[in-house]
């Protein structure tokens, strides 16, 4: 369904060089970049323009006003979302999603992955000594941090900072003007490597999804949308936490299947059973 097909990235953040390589040697599509469409129309991470949608609104309204400006029927988005971890509460996440929309085809795919393997943080710095510390705990200057008046307030701003001298000299500004400033990490992608390389893992599990197909229809996508929990504890043999199986779906004919004991197990150690080891 994708071979020889050309596919439209919508980004204006350089993700197409962690994108392309996998998609054009796993699908054998032609990768090509939206220039008449500007991502941040959307929302951007520091603020001047607030995200109005849900991440997987924005990610399908960003291939389809991508798609808008060309003569393509094939594109693909990315957006991320950062905060705490839904489990991990003392922990920063990423929360990234890839879309790829398919209008020839009616046909829209999506995978969504977290991690906490991100440097997402900001804070209030009023000396040196604060913003060289949360400089290097963020890992810049590899890593691309902003710089503005107060967190909420994004008066003399500058984005993408990349070297100590830049960053010094800003500060010194804000903090002649103002007594304060407010430095937080870029998270755009081509100012932030860890985001970069998790939506270069992301883009590898889109590829194996967009080639596995559906054993009915044969339509892309064919993939893992919910898991049975119930594992039986080894000892008491009660429905545990663990997963029993994985189900998979296709999206276009509705067909189904259950993968049971997906992991090899088909028993679970008595310390994850809530009736052993409450």
């Amino acid at each position: 369904m994708f071979l020889g097909r050309t596919i439209l990235i919508a980004t204006k953040h350089e993700k197409e060089k962690v994108i392309a390589p996998i998609l054009e040697k796993e699908l054998g599509v032609k990768c090509v970049v939206s220039s008449n469409f500007d991502t941040d129309e959307l929302g951007t991470f520091s603020g001047e323009v607030e995200r109005e949608l849900d991440p997987l609104e924005t990610a399908r309204l960003k291939c389809l006003k991508a798609l808008a400006t060309t003569d393509y029927d094939l594109a693909i988005a990315s957006e991320g979302s950062f905060g705490p971890h839904p489990t991990m509460f003392f922990s920063h996440a990423d929360d990234e999603i890839l879309l790829v929309v398919d209008k020839l085809n009616e046909l829209e795919i999506v995978v969504r992955f977290l991690t906490t393997e991100t440097n997402f943080n900001g804070m209030e710095v009023t000396s040196k000594k604060e913003l060289l510390d949360f400089a290097k705990a963020t890992q810049f200057p590899s890593h691309g941090l902003i710089l503005k008046r107060a967190k909420d307030n994004l008066q003399d701003m500058k984005k993408g900072i990349t070297d100590w001298e830049s960053l010094q000299q800003h500060f010194l500004y804000l903090t002649e003007k103002y007594k304060t400033a407010y430095v937080e990490t870029d998270m755009r992608a081509m100012y932030n490597p860890y985001r970069m390389n998790f939506i270069e893992k992301v883009a590898e599990k889109l590829a194996a999804k967009m080639k596995s197909e559906c054993p009915t229809c044969n339509t892309p996508g064919f993939a893992i949308t919910s898991v049975v929990e119930g594992l039986p504890c080894e000892l008491c043999g009660a429905p545990t936490r663990s997963i029993k199986s994985y189900i998979y779906s296709c999206e276009k004919c509705d067909f189904s299947k259950i993968e049971n004991f997906p992991d090899g197990k088909t028993k679970e150690n008595p310390m994850h059973c809530d009736a052993c080891n409450p």
